[in-house]
């Protein structure tokens, strides 16, 4: 991909003031340059045709340096997903090689003040208004919605949950950037307001009662995948940051590394990293594959990657020390960061409700004879 290596030996040298200051408007350009607003589309729309393992790999080798900049590939991928999975070939034809160039920064706006884990609920309304629609509700924490040109919003109709997009160059979008949050801080997060905005029809995408379950559920579905191998990535980088700083700290004349307490944790980190790759690269073979279990690899791949990130990230910080509590530290960043991606496109306890459901199920299948 053109473009790539530098923007991640760029990321790499500055992702510690991308996530004090968010990520600037010529990276957001260089990325979309370089093909990660929707490389897995295909090269008809403008994207580079990548196959699962390779999407994996490419969110993998962003985590490693710079969240922010794996959230910028997860949104563009997730609405490009949707818009190419749900949209009619018109649609597509006009809104997917503007959305995976980058002429058009895309965001999910989805959370609500009082739907969060349960997008069931939300309160945002479309109305009918003559020949289009309007808009009105309030989306919480929108990745790289104090940059976009467009929101892929779900809301809800007489007839069922709808999703559209929706121009934020408009009267009625209010956008009130967020900063000083937990963890991916340099990703633009935003708080929109609508307030009417206008929704012509040719911008609804599916029809009213498919926005959650369909045009939502392939967006999110898309976005556990890509932050599960990212998650896998960030973790590989904290296990490296840690055994880097051990193999070189010295203290009263012994390496940090000759000391068996640090040695057994850079191994319990060495191998919760490789099952986590593991369980990525599972859902990758699922993925590529059309296997009926893909969303649930997905989710229990986003599960255990960003489970592990936490744990790995967080013992870390214990072997770095003050240097891994310093404010330019990638384990710092990445700690709070994973924090951050047990959350997002599906809180853990959630995922692990889910994956309990499916071991009970396989269970009684088992017990009745049918697999």
């Amino acid at each position: 991909m053109t473009g790539f290596a530098g923007l991640v030996a760029a990321a790499r040298e500055n992702a510690a003031e991308w996530d004090r200051t968010g990520l600037p408007a010529d990276v957001i350009g260089a990325a979309a340059g370089a093909g990660l607003l929707g490389p897995d589309r295909p090269r008809e729309w403008g994207g580079h045709g990548l196959d699962a393992y390779e999407l994996g790999e490419l969110a993998a080798e962003l985590g490693a340096v710079c969240t922010s900049l794996r959230s910028l590939l997860t949104v563009g991928a997730m609405v490009s997903a949707a818009v190419d999975r749900w949209a009619t070939a018109a649609q597509r034809a006009y809104w997917l090689p503007r959305l995976v160039s980058g002429e058009l920064v895309a965001g999910l706006a989805a959370t609500e003040p009082g739907a969060g884990t349960e997008l069931a609920g939300v309160a945002t309304v479309f109305e009918e208004d003559g020949t289009e629609l309007r808009v009105s509700g309030r989306k919480l924490w929108v990745s790289f919605g104090a940059v976009a040109d467009v929101l892929l919003v779900l809301g809800r109709t007489e007839d069922g949950p709808l999703t559209a997009l929706v121009r934020t160059d408009q009267p009625g979008v209010v956008v009130e950037p967020v900063t000083g949050q937990l963890g991916m801080r340099g990703a633009r997060i935003a708080h929109i307001t609508l307030n009417g905005a206008r929704v012509p029809r040719d911008q609804l995408i599916a029809p009213p009662g498919f926005g959650l379950s369909h045009v939502l559920g392939t967006a999110l579905d898309h976005g556990r995948y890509t932050v599960a191998w990212g998650s896998a990535g960030m973790a590989g980088a904290c296990l490296h940051e840690a055994a880097r700083h051990a193999a070189e700290r010295t203290q009263g004349g012994t390496r940090l590394a000759d000391h068996a307490t640090i040695r057994a944790a850079l191994g319990r980190g060495w191998v919760e990293v490789q099952a986590a790759r593991a369980l990525c690269e599972r859902a990758a073979r699922a993925r590529a594959a059309g296997d009926p279990d893909t969303v649930m690899a997905t989710v229990a791949a986003k599960y255990a990657a960003a489970e592990t990130a936490a744990r790995v990230g967080a013992e870390a910080v214990q072997i770095c020390g003050a240097a891994g509590c310093a404010a330019d530290s990638p384990v710092q960043r990445f700690a709070r960061d994973a924090a951050v991606a047990q959350i997002i496109e599906g809180s853990r306890d959630i995922a692990a409700l889910h994956l309990g459901e499916q071991v009970l199920t396989r269970m009684a299948r088992a017990e009745d004879g049918r697999g």
